[in-house]
C-alpha cells in the first residue's frame, strides 16, 4: 500500500492552503473585506494557532477550503468500496471493464483470531491462502484467454486484489475518513486501519491544523448494532429478485407540478392546485407539457421535490456504477458480519459456455470451501472479507430524488453501460414509471429522451434509427 499526497505539499503551496483557511475563519469577524482579510493573514504560525483555535471551537466549515488530492496505489476494493462511502470525496478508480487485472496483484493479511491476536498458524494460513489466490487469478486468466471479456471474468475475481484510484477531497471530509478507520468499529479491519494511519502521518505533515483535532475525537470501534442484534435473530439472507419500490411520494407528478406552480407565482399549496385544476381545463396536455419543460430546463429543483426509495439486487463487482452517484442516500451491508457466500451471479457469457461455466463454478465452490476451512481454524471475520467474489450478491436500499434518478438512468439505461446495472436501472424507470409516468417520460438513456447521443464515436447507433423513426 502506497499513498502520496499530489502537490500542495511544497513549503509555498503549504503555507498558502493555510493562508486560504485562515483567511474563511478570520473573515467573518473582521471589519475589511475579504482581499484586505487574505492579505493581513500572512504569517504563518499565526494562521496555524487561528486554524486550531476555530475548529477547536466546533467551528469546521473553515476547513472545506483546503482541498487534498492523494494518489493510492495497491489497496483493494475493500478500501475502495469504504471511501466511496464519503460521499462529498471526488474518486477516478482503474476500470476492470477495460484493464486485464490478472497481474496487478493481491493483499495478504497478517491471520488473526477471534480476539484479533495473530493466529497461532498465521504462517500455514498465509501460504494456503497465497496459492488459492493464485489460483483463482489464474481461473480469471484463463476465463478471459477463452474470450470472454475481462468486464465479465471479473466476477471471480477475489476481492484482495490490488486497485489503485486517484482520490480528492477537503480536509473536512479526510478528518472524518481517518477518524473513522483509526479509532471507529471500521479499525478492526488491518488494512483499513492500516489506511487510516498511513493518511493520519500525511497530516501530521501537511495538514497540521488535523492532528490534534483527530487525536481528541471520542469515536470508538463498539459494535452499533448491538441493540438491534439483541432484540431479533439475523435471518437467512435472501437477495431479492430485481429491484423493488419500497415508497415513493404519492401523486409525485402532480407534487412537481405543484412546486414549479407555487415557486413561480409565490402561490400556496392550495393556490397552486387550483391554478393546475384550471389550466388543465383549458389544456389537456397541460401537464404534460409543462413536466416535459421541467424535465430538459438547465436547473431541475422541481424534480427533486419527490423521493422513490428502492431495494436492489447488485453483485460486488458492480456496486460502484451505483455508489459512484453521490448525490443518493445509499444504504450498503457492512462487510461484517459475513455474508452468504452462496448468494452469487454468472454473467450470460459465462453461461452460455458450458465448459466455462464450469470452471466459474468450481472456482466459486473451491473459494467456499478454503473459507469454510479457514473459518473453522478460527481465522477473525475480519480476515476472511478478502474471500469475498466479485460474484457475491447483496441487497442495497437507496432514495433518490427525481433529479437524482433522472441523472443516473440517463447514464444506467444506455446501451453501453454494464448489463447488470443496465437492467437495474431499467427497472427502476420501469417502476417508477408506473407511479409517476409524467417523470418517467424524463426517464432512460438521452437518446431516447432528448434525441441525442454524446458518445461521439463510441456510440452505439440507436440514436440513428431513433431519429430516422421520429423524423419519418
Amino acid at each position: 500500500m502506497k499513498i502520496e499526497l499530489i502537490g500542495g505539499y511544497e513549503k509555498n503551496e503549504l503555507e498558502t492552503r493555510i493562508q486560504k483557511v485562515a483567511t474563511a475563519g478570520k473573515l467573518s469577524r473582521f471589519a475589511g473585506n475579504v482581499f484586505e482579510v487574505l492579505e493581513s493573514c500572512n504569517d504563518y504560525e499565526k494562521n496555524l494557532k487561528l486554524i486550531k483555535r476555530i475548529i477547536g471551537m466546533g467551528h469546521k466549515s473553515i476547513i472545506e477550503h483546503d482541498y487534498l488530492v492523494f494518489a493510492i496505489c495497491d489497496v483493494t476494493p475493500i478500501i475502495e468500496q469504504t471511501i466511496i462511502g464519503s460521499r462529498l470525496t471526488s474518486f477516478t478508480i482503474k476500470s476492470r471493464r477495460e484493464v486485464d487485472f490478472r497481474t496487478v496483484g493481491f493483499y495478504v493479511p497478517e491471520f488473526r483470531d477471534k480476539s484479533l491476536n495473530i493466529h497461532p498458524k498465521n504462517d500455514e494460513l498465509k501460504e494456503k491462502y497465497i496459492s488459492h489466490m493464485k489460483y483463482l487469478f489464474n481461473t480469471y486468466g484463463n476465463i478471459v484467454d477463452s474470450g470472454i471479456n475481462v468486464e465479465d471474468a471479473r466476477f471471480i475475481l477475489p476481492y484482495s486484489f490490488h486497485s489503485n484510484i486517484i482520490m480528492g477531497l477537503n480536509a473536512r471530509e479526510l478528518e472524518k475518513m481517518v477518524i473513522s478507520f483509526v479509532y471507529g468499529q471500521l479499525s478492526k479491519i488491518s488494512e483499513i486501519k492500516e489506511f487510516g494511519e498511513k493518511l493520519l502521518e500525511l497530516i501530521k505533515e501537511y495538514v497540521p491544523y488535523l492532528e490534534q483535532s483527530i487525536q481528541d475525537s471520542k469515536m470508538d470501534s463498539s459494535n452499533t448494532f448491538e441493540y438491534m442484534e439483541s432484540l431479533a435473530e439475523r435471518p437467512e439472507i435472501k437477495i431479492v429478485e430485481k429491484p423493488e419500490l419500497i415508497s415513493y411520494t404519492p401523486n409525485a407528478d402532480d407534487v412537481i407540478l405543484k412546486s414549479s406552480i407555487m415557486y413561480h407565482f409565490q402561490c400556496s399549496e392550495e393556490q397552486a392546485k387550483e391554478i393546475l385544476a384550471s389550466s388543465e381545463q383549458k389544456d389537456a396536455e397541460y401537464k404534460s407539457k409543462c413536466m416535459n419543460t421541467i424535465l430538459h430546463k438547465e436547473e431541475r429543483r422541481e424534480l427533486e421535490q419527490v423521493n422513490f426509495t428502492f431495494q436492489i439486487p447488485i453483485s460486488l463487482s458492480i456496486l460502484t456504477h451505483l455508489t459512484r452517484h453521490r448525490m443518493h442516500s445509499l444504504l450498503i451491508p457492512e462487510f461484517l458480519p459475513l455474508w452468504n457466500f452462496e448468494n452469487y451471479v454468472i454473467p450470460a457469457t459465462i453461461k452460455a459456455k458450458e465448459d466455462i461455466k464450469k470452471i466459474f463454478i468450481a472456482a466459486h465452490d473451491k473459494n467456499i470451501e478454503v473459507f469454510e476451512e479457514f473459518k473453522n481454524m478460527g481465522v477473525s471475520e475480519e480476515d476472511l472479507i478478502y474471500f469475498y467474489i466479485g460474484a457475491q450478491m447483496l441487497n442495497v436500499v437507496t432514495t433518490m430524488n427525481g433529479r437524482t434518478l433522472q441523472w443516473i438512468l440517463r447514464l444506467r439505461c444506455c446501451n453501453k453501460a454494464q448489463w447488470q446495472i443496465r437492467a437495474i436501472a431499467k427497472e427502476i424507470a420501469k417502476q417508477v414509471s408506473n407511479v409517476a409516468p409524467l417523470l418517467g417520460k424524463g426517464l432512460g438513456p438521452t437518446c431516447m429522451t432528448d434525441f441525442v447521443c454524446y458518445e461521439g464515436k463510441e456510440c452505439c447507433g440507436l440514436i440513428n434509427s431513433i431519429l430516422e423513426q421520429k423524423n419519418k
